[in-house]
């Protein structure tokens, strides 16, 4: 079906966009009326783009008992108790340690609520955000 000088809007963009007497086999510039002569329908897709990435980051301190350490990588990064382990001697031994990658928001509430929970049960412990 060829409707021609109609003003259709695209669902997409919601921009009007004239059909042209090229679907009528026209050339440019033979719009009757001397309308546009040209009008191309095309679906606009919106670009998504990936959020910035962040690593939760914890730093080892000379009070916080390792369990504890053990015990937050646990309850707040959802580790299992043996990777748990695993990033807690990497902490103690080199003074920083990855917890997990997060999107900002995620990874400022986590790094929130391991120094909250800290403090409340009177420990040192810090977490510092850096992105990835």
């Amino acid at each position: 079906m060829i409707v021609s000088d109609e003003v259709l809007v695209n669902k997409f963009a919601l921009l009007p966009v004239t059909l042209s007497s090229r679907l009528n086999g026209g050339d440019e510039g033979d719009a009757i009326g001397g309308g546009p002569s040209t009008g191309v329908i095309t679906e606009v897709k919106p670009e998504t783009k990936k959020p910035s990435m962040y690593k939760v980051l914890m730093l080892n301190d000379d009070y916080t008992p390792m369990e504890f350490v053990v015990h937050v990588l646990v309850r707040f990064f959802s580790k299992s108790q043996e990777d748990a382990m695993q990033v807690m001697l990497h902490v103690h031994q080199r003074g920083v340690g990855i917890c997990g990658v997060y999107p900002y928001e995620i990874a400022e509430s986590k790094v929130t609520q391991v120094v909250d929970f800290a403090r409340k049960n009177q420990h040192p412990l810090q977490c510092t955000l850096e992105k990835d």
